[in-house]
Order: structure tokens, then sequence, then C-alpha cells
């Protein structure tokens, strides 16, 4: 499982581009996107989207990797993760089911 920067640096490096011209590309400073690589700071879903389009990766996954982070990021020290995790799915699945009825 690749985070959402790995999966940038990654798609950065095989079409062999610098940073430089990222950020140009994006309007994004490229000391930002640094540290979206190394995991140092989160970026908007505005720009996860960004990257997907300039990138050309599938912006579901793109998007999954990214809240995927979040979501550990907010829990990796939390002693009951996992069991907050099982019951938040259960949340979301009794929301899209009062949404859709």
């Amino acid at each position: 499982m690749k985070s959402f920067g790995e999966i940038i640096r990654n798609a950065r490096e095989e079409k062999n581009y610098i940073l430089r011209h990222v950020g140009a590309e994006l309007d994004i400073d490229q000391a930002i996107i640094s540290k979206f690589e190394r995991g140092e700071r989160k970026p908007t879903k505005e720009q996860v989207f960004k990257f997907a389009n300039f990138f050309e990766l599938n912006k579901n996954d793109l998007l999954i990797a990214w809240l995927s982070d979040k979501v550990v990021y907010d829990l990796e020290n939390e002693p009951f993760a996992e069991q907050a995790l099982k019951v938040a799915e259960k949340k979301i699945q009794y929301l899209k089911s009062q949404n859709n009825g």
C-alpha cells in the first residue's frame, strides 16, 4: 500500500520531471510538493485531483490513497484505532442506507 506521497513521487520520477517543473505546471510551490512526497504535509482534495490529472493517474485510486493517509495520520497512535475504524465503517454504511432509502 503506497501513500499519496509515494504515488506522486513515483509518477514524477517515471516521467523524469523535476519538482520545479511539476510545481510550475500545477501552480504549487516545489517545496510544498516535496513535503507532500515525504508525507510531511497533506494536500487539499483539489490538489489531489490536480496531481491525478497532471500525471494521468486514476483519480479514485489517488483519492483513496489520500483519504487513507488522512485516517492513518489521525489514528496511528490511538490504542483503539482498529475498533474505531470498525465502528466508523458501520456508521458510514448506516448513513448511506438512510440517504438511499
